[in-house]
Parts: C-alpha cells; structure tokens; sequence
C-alpha cells in the first residue's frame, strides 16, 4: 500500500465498513476528509445543520437496520451533534459520528472552533474516542462500528485533530477487535429461559409486554410465534409500533400515557408481565408504585443496566431478543395453548367499550386524526411514517396501523421536536424504493424545516404533512388541562404561507383547510414523486389526545376524553 493521509485512510475505513451514505456540513477542521470524500463511492448528503445531518443518519438507520454516518467539524459543528448523538443514545440507534478537532498542538488553548467534544458528548454516546495517532484510525473505525452496531444499538463518536488528518500513514485493513472490557451477552441462561416458561404457563392474565429491542434484533416472527403458542396478548411500546402486526387478533396496540386504553388497562390487572426489549420508561408506567401492581415480571433485555433499573423482576433474563424468544419457543415446546378465554372476554369487552375515537363534522375543523386516516387509507398503510414529537406523534402511533418493523421512526426517549423532517430525508435516502411519509407538526417543522432544502437538492422526494394548529399543541393541552388555560408562549400565530414556504425551497406546496379537500391534498402529494412535498393541514387546534394518565399518575386513572374531565 501507498502512503496516504489519515483523512484518506478515514474515508478507506468507512468505506471498509460497507458505509453507503454518509450526512455532514464541512468546515474547517474536517475539512481534509471532505478531499477524498469527492472521489469516495460514499455518497455525501450535505445537511442544512449537523443536528439535521444526525437526525439523517439515524432515519438511515432506523429504515434500514445498519449504522447510520455523520460529519461534523470542530466546535459548533460537534456541538450541534449533540442533540442527536443523545436521541439515538435514548433509542438505542446505531450511529457513527465522525468530528473534526482542532490540531492537536491547539487543544486546551482555547483554539478558534475548538470544544471539549469527547466530554461534551460522553455522556451522550455508548463510546467516544480521541484519536492522537494516524496509525490507529483504521482500527478505531473499525472498533466504533462493532460498539455501535453490537450488544444494545447506540451511538459512537470519533473526534480527530486536523494535523491527524493530515498526518501521513499507510493504511492497512483492521485486525482483530480486541475489546476485553466490552462483551454483550447475548444468550441468555437456560434456567432463566425454563422458568419463564414455566411462568407463562401458570399465568391466567399474562400480557407480552415488548419494544424496540424487538425489532433492533430482529425478532418480530418469533414474538408473533410466541403470542400464538401461549395464546398471549400483545402490548407494545411507542418505540416497538410495527414489532407485531397490528391486524393479528392478540395485538392491543401502544400502552402508556397517550395508549390505548385496553393495552394500558391490560398491563394494569395482569397477573404476569413477559417484558422484552423494554426498558419501563415513565410514559409506560406512569407511577412505578402503583403501576401493574398484581404482575409478577420476567423481564429480558440486552442491557443488563435495565433490569431491575425501575421495576424489580422475578425471572431476569440478558440476552438478545430473538434468541429470548427462540429459548422461550424451544423451552414451551408442545404444550397446548393455555386457556384464556376470560381473559380475552375481559380485554374484548374493553376494546368495545373503549375504542379511540375523534368527531370529525362535514363543516369542520379539520381534526388531526381525520388526516392521518385519510394518509394511511391512500397509502394502504404501505409507507414509512416519520413523526415529530407531540400530539401529532401520538395520533400517528394511535391510528396508523402497522404490519412491519422499520416503518414507524420516532424520537421517543428523548423527545427531539424538530426529529421528523430530517429523520424522513435520511429514511428516503437508505430507502428510496419505499414510500417515506412524515407526520409532523407546526412546531416541530418550524425548527427543521430548513432540511426540507437538502432534499430538493439531494433529490430525495420525500413527503411532509404539517398538521398545523398554530400552537405547540402537547404544550398547549397541558396548560388547558394544568394550567387553567394560562397559555403562555405557546402560540406560534398564522404568519407562515407553508405553501409558498415549500415553493421557495425547491418542494411542492399543498394546503387543505376543510375536511373535503382532506383526501385530494393527500391524493395530490402521492401522485408527484420527482419533487419533495409538503402538505398543510389547518387543524382544530383545540383537540386534544386522548386516551391520558396525567404525568407521574397511576394508569388506573385514565382520561378517555373531555368527558372525563
């Protein structure tokens, strides 16, 4: 091999790696590595601003399982990573992120650009390294990938000073990882695995409680074969949406604070919880004192920091999801399927008695989830729904029904307003066969949308439904609710053309303001396909989402609609 730079040796290890597409903003530091960038097979999509580069790279690798790249230069640039170096971190997305330095004879002297990234972000990453040594890039790359992809998904950072970059070297493909402090365990115990099934045997209201581990390991055909040998409801996370088909019968749909009322009630008067891939989050349990209090737990993850973290289990399991679920499958056998049926009379007569429900008038306002209905029957439902976060999110988690993993993509931990617009340009890019819808609202649109540029340029026709009611609405529903109406900084006004906004960067602009024109603006944007497009629906900004279990409350105590207030 020839001598090179370290910056070329960068690019031939990602390049190594299998990295397709990589999301960035060039400056100053990084700058070397965009020379050898030009002449790289990686495609480059420049980003508006590296926190829209980051969002790219994790709907990159939401929709298509491998690890998303970003770029980012020294100083702001990497600063600007942070939010979505968190966000994939809170989901467990599998991200690289590449930063530039200042020259290492610089650092600590308060250098122009310069900024502490490594301890900015280490506590927003899995892992991060300092790279002082051009020899070892190729190795790091090579170690950063494993971390990031490995064990429980999550980001990595790779933060390397200009004169690394443009230090000389002769790169050499990887060794062997050696990694002694990093080992996930991913098999799980046998003894775990066989009292698990003796437990779900016993149980007379069992409920498989499971999330995004499902479907970062893969798992969804061996969840689906475990509900139907034990005869199992089904209770998902927001983050595990599309683990299970939402038109197979032992489905109940999303738990939680904004959950289906039946799936939260489920979880509440089970006397067995089989939790896989999840982590107990607060929007899932409300109060952890009073939340399934009848439930004994078995309790499976990847990350063994999460076991017991909020809810103590009976049965712990670590290990993968898909081999959990392939022990518990092996470890059931030929048992006949458990006798349940006054269970499901229970949740049947709840899904009667409780179904999500909205009141759509021919004369208007438009209501939010008369949108997302409309998008979901035009499309079949055979579309990748990227959402913000708010009511908006909700709706969509509420009344899309989903069939496959990969297809809903959210920021659900750490709650990223301005996640969707971005996220669904990096979905498209990773998958440009597939229909890519965002559902988003004003707010968050209003913080991103600049990225709706990158796509006009990049060529990347993806769809934007801004579900606008001039407000932050999730904000505004808490003040109506809390804070007796008192609605302070929550107005975002009407100023804003969306559709002469759309024009202006290089997208079609459609606009509904009445619920007759709903289906033709939908019917609209599905037909144009070489341009991105953005649809402005004027909402009832007075809705609200329900079903509700108030912050820190008990799921017992859940709010249908307005009624019960």
């Amino acid at each position: 091999m020839s001598e090179t730079t370290g910056a070329h040796a960068l690019i031939k290890s990602l390049e190594h790696e299998g990295v397709e597409v990589a999301f960035g903003v060039p400056g100053g530091a990084i700058l070397p590595v965009y020379d050898p960038l030009l002449d790289s097979p990686i495609r480059h999509v420049l980003a508006r601003h590296e926190q829209g580069a980051g969002h790219m790279a994790q709907g990159y690798a939401w929709a298509t399982g491998k690890v998303g790249v970003t770029i980012a230069t020294s100083g702001p640039g990497a600063t600007n990573l942070v939010t979505p170096l968190a966000d994939a971190l809170m989901d467990s997305v599998p991200l690289v992120a590449v930063t530039g330095q200042v020259p290492t004879y610089a650092v600590g002297n308060d250098a122009f650009q310069e900024a502490y990234t490594t301890g900015i972000t280490l506590p927003a990453t899995k892992h991060n390294y300092f790279v002082t040594d051009v020899e070892e890039i190729s190795s790091v790359v090579h170690e950063a990938f494993h971390i990031a992809s490995s064990g429980r998904p999550g980001p990595v950072l790779i933060d390397i000073p200009k004169d690394v970059l443009n230090a000389r070297t002769v790169w050499s493909e990887p060794g062997e990882l050696h990694l002694p402090g990093y080992k996930p365990t991913t098999k799980p115990h046998p003894r775990r695995i066989a009292e698990a099934a003796e437990m779900i045997a016993a149980a007379e209201r069992p409920v498989l409680y499971v999330g995004g581990g499902i479907i970062k390991a893969e798992a969804t055909e061996q969840l689906t074969a475990l509900a139907e040998a034990t005869g199992a409801p089904v209770v998902t996370t927001l983050m595990g949406r599309g683990a299970m088909s939402d038109h197979h019968p032992n489905v109940l749909g999303m738990s939680g604070m904004h959950g289906v009322y039946t799936a939260t009630s489920a979880m509440q008067k089970a006397d067995l919880l089989v939790a896989i891939g999840v982590r107990f989050d607060d929007r899932v349990t409300g109060d952890p004192e009073a939340f399934a209090p009848f439930a004994k737990v078995i309790h499976a993850d990847i990350d063994p920091a999460e076991i017991g973290k909020v809810r103590e289990p009976e049965v712990p399991i670590v290990g993968d999801a898909r081999q959990v679920l392939v022990g518990l499958l092996e470890a059931w056998g030929e048992r006949e399927t458990p006798n349940l049926d006054k269970w499901w009379t229970t949740l049947r007569n709840w899904q009667e008695d409780y179904p999500l429900r909205y009141d759509q008038q021919d004369d208007g306002p438009i209501k939010p989830q008369y949108v997302i209905e409309q998008i979901y029957e035009a499309t079949g439902g055979d579309a990748t729904v990227v959402a913000g976060v708010g009511q908006h999110q909700m709706w969509a988690s509420q009344f899309w029904k989903f069939d496959d993993p990969r297809r809903w993509i959210n920021s659900g931990g750490l709650g990223t307003m301005g996640f969707a617009v971005p996220a669904a340009v990096g979905a498209k890019v990773g998958t440009p066969d597939e229909l890519v819808y965002a559902i988003d609202g004003d707010g968050c649109f209003q913080m991103t949308f600049q990225e709706m540029i990158t796509a006009a340029e990049e060529n990347v026709p993806v769809k934007v439904a801004v579900i606008n009611n001039r407000a932050y609405g999730m904000v505004r529903q808490w003040q109506r609710l809390f804070y007796n109406e008192r609605f302070s900084a929550s107005d975002l006004g009407s100023g804003i053309d969306y559709v002469k906004l759309a024009e202006g960067m290089g997208c079609v602009g459609l606009r509904a303001e009445k619920p007759e024109e709903v289906a033709d603006v939908v019917s609209r944007s599905l037909e144009i396909n070489d341009r991105p497009v953005i649809t402005e629906f004027v909402v009832d900004r007075d809705e609200m989402v329900f079903p509700m279990v108030p912050a820190g409350g008990s799921n017992d105590i859940i709010i249908n609609g307005p009624e019960d207030l």
